[in-house]
């Protein structure tokens, strides 16, 4: 390969030669086929969980490829020329639209106007799909399909122990071979780019070569196909066109904005590894940066210099890179030119930032410049092999990223008084090893925990607080939750007693009020979100049981177990800023509450929930926790999220003290409450 690209070649053509005149389809939404699949899984009908759950990414990955094609076929037909006017701008956004909605109904049918709700796109996402593929293969006594699927799991969640630990169970399988442990989903820019670093570490440059320009070749494939998905709609924050008015040029100027970020957020997404919340470092250019010393290796050194003059678009005057140019210049008696397709590359992306700048201003909203490649500036030794690809980037767009470990210190005083005579303190942080943790004995009484436990049985529902989904972290075991303004209405209406109604209200203030004196608190403590729930065992999906109850996780921030950091930005509950669990029973078999390390591993404590008992906690990236497997019987707890920010109360708290302070002063029932349950956790 001589290492030049037509620019069109790869950012279009690529493409629009696969075929598009294929008869019309009408593909199953792959949400309906997910939903079949989870629905056959409870049944225990494994045959139909492969096939519905197949079917499903089968489509999934259908829709995303022609939408890609169908984008880019139209783009290219109607392209926007040189005369620019309203109305040919008009002409050509209105001749694409139509073109790609036939393009797209063609090729798949009524899916094209089908909506699929945001937690099945997140779950595929997660890769959520994989995991209930690899239980079933298991029970259809296919391991090597299995093994597969567990390990296209794991590659996004790398913290997931018992994943893992099953993966290693595959290892020793018979009929299970190395090459059956491959990632399904892996994307090709960055399966070529680790192969390609894995052979030119083992001084194997020609293989080397032609895997990073493989690499090469397939990250802009990857760039156009991640732009050409930016093109739907965005979301607007704060922006609500059916509420207020908005000038035309307004509505344009603000989509494309969004568009704009979007595809700007591309260099982000290319670069980020399945399960892992920050980019590689530098990954695009240490592309020309392996390739311009794999040259060298093999003495084709008008590549070679051809490589590192490329390098140095993306790092003008990068010392070591510019003494290695100056080398190939004087060794080859003449000058080279950088690779078009980067250089093309690159003007966009200057071109993009210049708009970002302007569609910023016009939306009110910051933008925050930066390096698109590297955290780091120029490099230490002209000699080195080129720098590794586990660092981080620091260049953050529009969202403010934080790491959240040093904001957690605020708040490190506890000790306080616990409020109510008959609460114990049993272990502080120093018991817990960790800091803002407490443990805490007879927050409520026996008769209270069996109380709430018929309260438990009589409101909950399955799937109630976790956005209708009946097991939300793990298929063996079925998740039930209420929320206080729920246990009021049922009160009011006469199926269940006012007063259990009424306890769940009390007995979440009492903990509000402990958490908030024993940490010594300076300011009030607010509800954020209050949950009633019971997780029960799956009768027959317990055996070799390894899976977490709740994977391990941090409330308000999301957790990067590989690079030991917890990052609070969406869709993190970014303003929750302490926990508490208050446990209503003991009488199940697993289910023990964990404290561990960031690397979502090392357990530092270990709580068995007993009636009563309060394990309370600062909700940031220094208090990951989770929930072990419960393996039999039911396990029943208030789940309770505190924040101390007023503009983030409960709403429904707010509405269940009006209903409390009705009761009091003896309001009129008659008038009617405004009572209107929320399904969100």
């Amino acid at each position: 390969m001589d290492g030049t690209f037509s620019p069109a070649a790869i950012f279009s053509a690529f493409l629009l030669t696969v075929a598009l005149s294929s008869p019309a389809a009408s593909l199953e939404p792959y949400d309906l086929l997910y939903d079949s699949a989870v629905q056959a899984f409870y049944k225990g009908d494994y045959t139909n969980v492969v096939r519905y759950m197949e079917g499903a990414l089968g489509s999934y990955k259908e829709v995303r490829r022609t939408k890609v094609r169908c984008r880019l076929r139209c783009q290219d037909q109607h392209p926007f020329d040189e005369t620019f006017s309203d109305l040919r701008f008009a002409d050509v956004v209105l001749r694409r639209a139509a073109c790609m909605n036939t393009c797209i109904e063609e090729k798949i049918g009524t899916q094209s106007v089908h909506k699929v709700s945001e937690d099945v796109v997140q779950d595929f996402h997660r890769r959520i799909p994989y995991n209930y593929l690899q239980l079933a293969y298991q029970k259809l006594k296919q391991p090597d399909k299995a093994a597969a699927a567990a390990h296209t799991y794991f590659q996004a969640n790398p913290e997931h122990v018992e994943m893992d630990q099953n993966l290693e169970q595959y290892k020793d399988l018979q009929g299970v071979e190395e090459e059956h442990f491959v990632d399904r989903e892996a994307r090709p820019h960055q399966r070529s780019f680790a192969a390609a670093v894995s052979l030119y570490e083992k001084g194997e440059h020609e293989g080397a070569i032609a895997l990073f320009e493989e690499a090469v070749v397939e990250y802009y494939k990857a760039d156009s196909e991640c732009r050409a998905l930016c093109q739907w709609p965005q979301r607007f924050e704060g922006h609500d066109y059916l509420r207020y008015r908005y000038s035309l040029h307004e509505v344009v100027s603000d989509h494309f904005t969004q568009v704009l970020h979007c595809e700007h957020e591309c260099v982000r997404d290319l670069a980020t590894r399945p399960g892992r919340l920050s980019p590689m470092e530098n990954y695009l250019p240490l592309h020309y940066d392996y390739l311009q010393f794999a040259y060298f290796h093999v003495d084709r050194l008008e590549e070679a210099l051809q490589c590192s003059l490329t390098y140095l678009l993306f790092h003008e005057g990068e010392e070591s890179m510019t003494d290695n140019v100056d080398y190939y210049r004087e060794t080859l008696a003449h000058d080279g030119k950088p690779r078009e397709e980067a250089a093309w590359y690159l003007r966009r992306h200057r071109q993009e930032l210049e708009l970002l700048l302007i569609g910023s201003k016009t939306m009110g909203v910051e933008f925050i410049e930066g390096n698109y490649w590297s955290s780091t500036g120029g490099r230490e030794d002209s000699n080195r092999i080129p720098s590794g690809t586990d660092g981080w980037m620091e260049y953050v767009p529009i969202s403010d990223k934080k790491n959240v470990t040093a904001a957690a210190q605020q708040h490190l005083k506890e000790g306080g008084p616990l409020v109510y005579d008959d609460v114990q303190l049993v272990q502080n942080s120093a018991a817990l090893n960790g800091t803002q943790r407490v443990l805490l004995d007879h927050v409520i009484s026996e008769e209270e925990c069996s109380d709430l436990r018929r309260l438990a049985h009589a409101v909950t529902m399955a799937g109630d607080g976790y956005r209708g989904r009946m097991s939300p972290h793990t298929p063996n075991e079925k998740f039930e939750g209420a929320t206080v303004l729920k246990t009021l209405q049922y009160g009011y209406e006469g199926r269940v007693p006012m007063r259990s109604a009424r306890l769940f209200y009390d007995i979440s203030e009492r903990a509000r009020r402990v958490i908030e004196s024993y940490f010594l608190l300076n300011a009030t403590l607010h509800f954020s979100y209050t949950h009633l729930v019971c997780r029960t065992a799956i009768t027959g999906q317990q055996d070799h049981r390894n899976d977490l109850s709740h994977p391990i996780h941090a409330d308000n921030c999301l957790l990067d177990p590989e690079a030991n950091e917890c990052w609070k930005e969406a869709p993190a509950y970014t303003y929750r800023d302490y926990s508490a669990l208050l446990y209503l029973n003991g009488d199940f078999e697993g289910g023990e509450f964990i404290f561990t390390e960031m690397d979502a591993k090392t357990v530092t404590a270990s709580v068995k929930p007993l009636c009563g008992r309060m394990v309370g906690f600062s909700s940031g990236g220094e208090n990951p926790h989770g929930v072990k497997a419960v393996t039999s019987g039911q396990r029943c707890a208030v789940a309770l999220w505190f924040t101390l920010d007023p503009l983030f109360r409960e709403l429904e708290r707010l509405q269940a003290d009006e209903v409390i302070q009705a009761l009091d002063t003896q309001s009129v029932w008659g008038q009617g409450l405004n009572i209107n349950p929320k399904d969100e956790l």
